[in-house]
């Protein structure tokens, strides 16, 4: 799933990401460090990996959307 980064604090490595429809959802450092970034500024484009859905999604990789 591709969505746009939304906000990033560099010091604990969160954020959230803006999905294509909007909506706000916010990723943890796991997430972060487990796309292999090491900054990630808004308004790039992103490839996340989710689970769950609903109120329950929550976002388990962030990596830079490459074409």
């Amino acid at each position: 799933m591709q969505a746009t980064a939304y906000t990033y604090d560099s010091e604990h490595h969160n954020g959230s990401v803006l999905l294509d429809d909007g909506t706000p959802v916010e990723f943890d450092a796991a997430a972060f460090e487990a796309g292999g970034l090491r900054l990630l500024r808004p308004g790039q484009r992103v490839r996340i990996e989710t689970e769950g859905e609903g109120a329950g999604l929550r976002i388990t990789l962030v990596t830079l959307q490459t074409f």
